[in-house]
């Protein structure tokens, strides 16, 4: 697998802002660790990722392939 890369992502629920204009990289054989207290988007970033949940704003690209966008 290739790089995973987050550019710019957003997601809302209703009036709740769960990731705002997130970005991150990581790259094949690296580990990523997603640290912050609850509510702050740990688990909406990985759902967006997975492709559980289709971002507001912003693009996943796994290697040079667009995976994700609104």
């Amino acid at each position: 697998m290739g790089t995973v890369r987050a550019t710019r992502l957003a997601k809302t629920f209703g009036p709740v802002v769960a990731v705002n204009d997130l970005s991150l990289e990581a790259k094949a054989g690296e580990f990523l660790t997603l640290l912050g207290p609850s509510g702050c988007g740990k688990t909406t970033t990985l759902r967006l990722i997975a492709g559980l949940e289709k971002p507001d704003r912003g693009e996943i690209h796994v290697g040079d392939r667009l995976v994700s966008s609104p």
